[in-house]
């Protein structure tokens, strides 16, 4: 029951959000616009809560796959209500949101005692600041999504209504480099922790994961020296960003799946 009042509460959010950038809903935007933060600020409370009774186990943690993408959706969504205060950026807090409401479907999803672990301070750090990372980088994504959009609107002519969902292309690239730059320092950190920090990294079939996840800091890393050396913009920079996340997926994901559904392996 409580992931279908808060899927509903980020779903209605998200709509009313995504409404009052319209030009013909001008007149009620600021109402439309409280109301809908105020019902994501109340999604994303209850979907805190909730998701913490679901991972705290006694005195272990339950990172059951669900819960992992939960975990990032409650990220997701509270950068979306923080996006939402400006207004050019509430067309993309709509998309942050929406993508919240989906990850809290997920909440408790394949749990199971086999996923009930007590973790060091160190790995719970660890686990953190990848999530937190990936999250971020989820964000990108959806602002490289919107600029790619924006830019083939922009070449095709293509104006009406629906443009002012978006914030100005020039605003969605800086935003999407500031989120790549501050991602690719936490995605750093993530690795390094994890080396530093992981015992017997190859026995436990995490080497994959560092594989891919190096792979990504790899391309996000070209992506912003390129940036900064030669001002790439437009469609080569959403392309390499998109590649780079990709793989941050199957980093994060694809690998545990490959492990645990086809091979019968453990992940942790």
């Amino acid at each position: 029951m409580s992931e279908v009042i808060i899927f509903l509460l980020y779903l209605t959010s998200a709509g009313a959000i995504g409404v009052s950038c319209l030009p013909r809903y001008s007149a009620a935007a600021g109402t439309l616009f409280l109301v809908a933060w105020a019902l994501a600020a109340t999604g994303a409370s209850i979907h805190s809560i909730y998701l913490y009774g679901s991972i705290l186990i006694g005195d272990g943690f339950n990172f059951s796959f669900g819960n992992t993408v939960s975990m990032i959706g409650v990220e997701l969504s509270l950068v979306g209500l923080i996006a939402a205060i400006r207004p050019a950026l509430r067309g993309i807090s709509a998309g942050l949101l929406l993508l919240g409401a989906i990850a809290v479907v997920t909440t408790g999803f394949e749990s199971s005692a086999t996923d009930l672990t007590v973790l060091s301070w160190q790995v719970r750090s660890h686990i953190l600041i990848s999530l937190m990372s990936y999250g971020l980088l989820n964000v990108g994504a959806i602002v490289a999504v919107y600029a790619m959009m924006q830019e083939k609107r922009l070449h095709a002519g293509n104006l009406s209504a629906v443009s002012s969902l978006f914030a100005p292309l020039e605003t969605t690239e800086k935003l999407l480099f500031g989120i790549t730059a501050i991602g690719f320092a936490g995605l750093a950190v993530s690795i390094l922790s994890g080396l530093t920090f992981i015992d017997n990294l190859f026995a436990q079939h995490l080497a994959h994961k560092t594989a891919f996840s190096l792979l990504a800091l790899f391309v996000f890393g070209t992506l912003l020296v390129g940036r900064f050396y030669a001002g790439w913009r437009g469609r080569r920079a959403i392309e390499l960003y998109l590649s780079g996340f990709v793989l941050l997926c199957i980093a994060y994901f694809g690998v545990r799946v490959i492990l645990e559904q086809v091979l019968g392996r453990s992940w942790s």
